[in-house]
């Protein structure tokens, strides 16, 4: 019978553990809105096969924009980018505004800076179209643009730049041969990478940028979120381009709050240190163990 007991024990610590550690994954986990004029499908798909954690699921916004309800309602981020620009950019881009404000994060992706107000006009069958504008969600972008947009020239992550945040995890490379760049961060932002080649006007072209604006988060990763569709990896792109995107689902998926560093401590500090819940689960189990086989010998 006791070493009945002790083996229930110990199989009932190991489910607890088990359990607390699928709770903190599925807490982190988000359902993230693919909102796009173009490849919207594809690149939802592309997400949900390659980037861990979070589901994907497409809307088309080429003609419509989603209600604030609908947006609230089925995720708990957005990303949000074009392909080629459109006339109903500037509904989108306030409606998205709105989900914003309401504390849940937005992600952009090139080109965004296409349709941006500050953007040049692009050409149309031969016809110059000026930019839609994105709304009042230009009021809560991290960056504009650089006066051109776009270079359609290749890019590459200045390694020296990257600042030490859940953003930039595991990233120590990334390319863009042509669908990268052109921004000009506003004051405030908070860079945490740039592209080596600066921008337009010769200042700093953020790669990875966020911006907090009252409730509102919103992260610009300055890379086509569609390139596996419309480029190939390895030649039009490389380097940790799921990773860069995998990070900023994650620091959405986190409310945009950076762990705070632990305090430095003298070397002959006498204090406890504070453990993590998860630390303190496998103490517990094992105190638990130690004392049911303490009483096991001393029968």
């Amino acid at each position: 019978m006791k070493s009945r007991r002790i083996r229930f024990i110990t199989v009932a610590g190991v489910v607890t553990l088990a359990a607390a550690f699928v709770a903190t994954e599925a807490s982190n986990a988000a359902r993230v809105g693919v909102l796009s004029n173009n490849h919207a499908a594809e690149t939802a798909a592309e997400f949900n096969a390659t980037v861990a954690g979070h589901t994907f699921s497409a809307v088309n916004v080429a003609t419509t924009a989603p209600t604030l309800q609908s947006l609230t309602a089925s995720f708990d981020i957005i990303l949000l980018f074009e392909d080629s620009t459109f006339v109903n950019s500037t509904t989108v881009g306030n409606v998205v505004a709105q989900y914003a404000n309401t504390g849940r994060p937005v992600v952009l992706g090139t080109f965004y800076d296409q349709d941006r107000s500050d953007a040049p006009p692009s050409m149309s069958s031969g016809v110059s179209v000026p930019p839609h504008g994105w709304g009042t969600l230009e009021s809560l972008d991290p960056n504009t643009t650089d006066g051109i947009g776009t270079p359609y020239t290749l890019r590459t992550l200045d390694t020296a730049s990257i600042v030490t945040h859940p953003l930039t995890t595991g990233v120590t490379a990334l390319t863009s041969g042509q669908f990268g760049g052109g921004n000009q961060p506003k004051a405030g932002t908070i860079v945490v990478a740039k592209w080596t080649q600066k921008n337009a006007r010769g200042g700093d072209d953020p790669a990875i940028a966020y911006r907090i604006t009252g409730p509102a988060c919103v992260i610009h990763v300055a890379i086509a979120p569609d390139y596996p569709t419309v480029g190939v990896a390895g030649v039009d792109f490389g380097g940790d381009f799921y990773r860069v995107w995998r990070n900023a689902f994650d620091f959405g998926a986190a409310n945009c709050v950076a762990p705070t560093p632990p305090p430095i401590r003298p070397v002959f500090d006498p204090s406890i240190p504070t453990l993590s819940p998860a630390t303190l689960a496998i103490t517990a189990f094992l105190l638990l163990l130690f004392a049911a086989l303490s009483k096991r010998l001393r029968r």
